[in-house]
C-alpha cells in the first residue's frame, strides 16, 4: 500500500467518510478536521508507517500531507 492510499484509509476512519471521495486537493477544512485533529492524524500515520513524523510545516491538503509523509519517510 502507499502512502496516499495509506493517509486516505487514516483519513477515511477518522472522519467517517469513504476514501473514494478523497482527491490530493481535498482540504482538511472541508473534511471538518482542524490542525489539532491534523496532529492526531500524523500521530496515527507514525504507528501505521512505524516511522517518526514530527509536524513542522503547516499542511493543509490530502495530498500536503502525503508529500510531507513522503518526504519524511525518504
Amino acid at each position: 500500500m502507499d502512502i496516499y492510499e495509506k493517509v486516505c484509509d487514516v483519513l477515511a476512519e477518522y472522519s467517517g467518510r469513504d476514501a473514494s471521495e478523497f482527491t490530493a486537493e481535498t482540504s482538511f477544512e472541508d473534511l471538518g478536521i482542524d490542525s489539532l485533529a491534523t496532529a492526531e492524524l500524523v500521530m496515527e500515520l507514525e504507528e501505521e508507517l512505524n516511522v517518526e513524523l514530527e509536524l513542522d510545516e503547516k499542511i493543509g491538503t490530502i495530498g500536503e500531507l502525503v508529500a510531507f509523509v513522503e518526504k519524511k519517510v525518504g
